[in-house]
């Protein structure tokens, strides 16, 4: 499992693990059934405090995604998220594109950007 974090990013780290594990298991790269690596590992490699990476398998088996048992680890028990409601996901979407908007960019490189993103998404697993 390939997880890095932004320093310069102002989200938590828990959060960028846990959007970094997201995306691994949207891509397929991270199954239903598959363990994750424990707690203490995943924080020693990436330098970061246990308790930040524990916070973020807490975020994904709040969100249905991780089924955690304390002593034997955590496992992909979904590919989908909680269920959510249309005008749910689009607000989170929405939201994400107005940062973009604010941040300067152009509609061309938003729409650009929201093109590779789903390219990289979806693309052929390896």
């Amino acid at each position: 499992m390939y997880i890095t974090i932004d320093e310069t990013d102002r989200h938590p780290i828990y959060r960028q693990v846990a959007d970094e594990i997201k995306a691994l298991i949207a891509r397929g790269e991270l199954r239903e059934g598959m363990a994750l690596p424990p707690v203490r590992q995943v924080a020693a490699d990436l330098g970061v405090n246990l308790n930040t990476i524990a916070a973020a398998y807490r975020e994904l088996q709040r969100q249905g995604l991780l089924k955690v048992r304390h002593g034997s680890g955590a496992l992909i028990s979904s590919n989908r998220l909680a269920q959510q409601t249309d005008a749910e996901l689009r607000k989170a979407l929405r939201a994400s594109l107005a940062h973009l908007a604010l941040a300067g960019l152009p509609r061309s490189d938003i729409l650009s950007i929201v093109e590779e993103e789903v390219k990289e998404l979806f693309r052929p697993k390896r």
